[in-house]
């Protein structure tokens, strides 16, 4: 695995199969890449690998007087782990795949590249408010003796750093498959919001089959032509793809975002006028896409919102033998009763968190990143079961 230095977090290993490898990169100095560096040396067995800076260092890391500022947080790579050049670095790790490296080292669009086209390489950016970075380069400083820059000056050069053309870094905040704002007010804050958000995932590296069949139905969900809301369904059996569907209205009528679904167009709430709406759900249009002949046996059902009640009536009859959902959506028990009464597997499945996670608001220990619940009695007990969306 590996962490990414100049402005990202970088957790980066190529390994093979079971392999789990990191690269992360923080787009202002003082973020917190080296911290979380830290973390994943000491508590998950990743070792440190440099990657030379072949410019001069940047203005934003240096002191009043222009002296470098050193780390306070983070041990030394030895000569056997610091390379000159990318090339060399991915030739390293590559003969050495069964161990986790992480390097806090990308310094321009060319590393993260090269890095990139390997399997099993993770891309993290870190970054922090302007002035909270400022103050704990300031404390960088003062454990040096040295003089920090103002904060006028510190803000000049961070922009520089981030936002000159050509050479800036922000660019590569967005190509980070997790984005991590670290506003948190210590060490030991911060490896406890990352612990929580479970960095090593393995499903963050190659996705499991649950994850990849549920970003399936992400996808058709963005095919959705309801003003309501995007619904998107997928139809397994055998880890193969039988079917997809997205909500709207049915072929031949026009859309609902144009107009062809009056109740959807209207302010009608949730669950409110059903019976009016000219939708087909999801989960319909993936059924009737199908068929039964074709669903079979031991078919499973991947859904990104939770079955309403009518669906949940034709999942049964088709043979579904199992569904699996991300949100919930005004779900009663009478659902449920129909799953468990007809013997249909019901379970909630969410992904590890990626996007832009802030640290400081707590993903919590009790925010798993691979939540199933296989009881559908737990499933009902359950005070976050019922999620309105609208």
């Amino acid at each position: 695995m590996s962490l990414a230095r100049a402005g990202q977090l970088e957790y980066g290993g190529l390994r093979r199969v079971p392999a789990a490898a990191k690269l992360g990169n923080t787009l202002g100095i003082c973020a917190g890449k080296a911290s979380i560096a830290s973390y994943l040396v000491e508590e998950h067995g990743f070792k440190r690998i440099c990657l030379a800076r072949n410019a001069a260092t940047p203005a934003v890391e240096q002191s009043a007087s222009n002296a470098r500022v050193p780390l306070v947080d983070g041990a030394p790579v030895d000569a056997q782990h610091t390379f000159a050049n990318v090339d060399s670095l991915l030739d390293f790790v590559t003969l050495r795949w069964r161990e986790r490296w992480v390097t806090t080292d990308i310094w321009d669009d060319a590393v993260v590249d090269a890095l990139l086209r390997r399997p099993f390489f993770l891309l993290v950016s870190v970054d922090a408010p302007v002035s909270v970075r400022w103050q704990r380069f300031k404390d960088r400083c003062a454990a040096s003796q040295l003089t920090p820059p103002t904060l006028e000056e510190f803000v000049l050069r961070n922009d520089q750093h981030l936002f000159a053309p050509r050479t800036g870094l922000s660019a590569l905040f967005q190509r980070a498959q997790l984005k991590l704002l670290n506003s948190t007010a210590s060490r030991a804050s911060l490896r406890q919001a990352i612990a929580s958000l479970d960095l090593t995932n393995q499903a963050r590296l190659r996705p499991s089959w649950d994850q990849y069949f549920m970003q399936l139905a992400d996808l058709a969900a963005h095919r959705s032509n309801c003003m309501k809301r995007r619904v998107g369904c997928c139809i397994v059996r055998e880890k193969r793809v039988i079917s997809t569907g997205y909500n709207g209205t049915p072929r031949g009528m026009t859309n609902c975002n144009e107009g062809g679904c009056p109740r959807c167009n209207n302010s009608a709430k949730g669950g409110a006028s059903l019976s009016t709406c000219l939708c087909l759900h999801a989960e319909e249009n993936a059924l009737l896409e199908a068929g039964r002949d074709r669903i079979g046996e031991n078919a499973i059902l991947y859904c990104n919102t939770c079955p309403c009640l009518t669906c949940s009536v034709k999942i049964t009859q088709v043979g579904i033998s199992e569904v699996v959902y991300n949100q919930g959506y005004l779900v009663d028990t009478q659902t449920a009763a129909i799953f468990a009464e007809s013997g249909v597997r019901l379970r909630q499945f969410s992904p590890p968190t990626h996007g832009l996670v802030d640290l400081s608001i707590g993903t919590g220990s009790d925010t798993k990143q691979e939540q199933e619940k296989d009881d559908v009695r737990e499933i009902l007990n359950d005070e976050n079961f019922v999620r309105p969306l609208n």
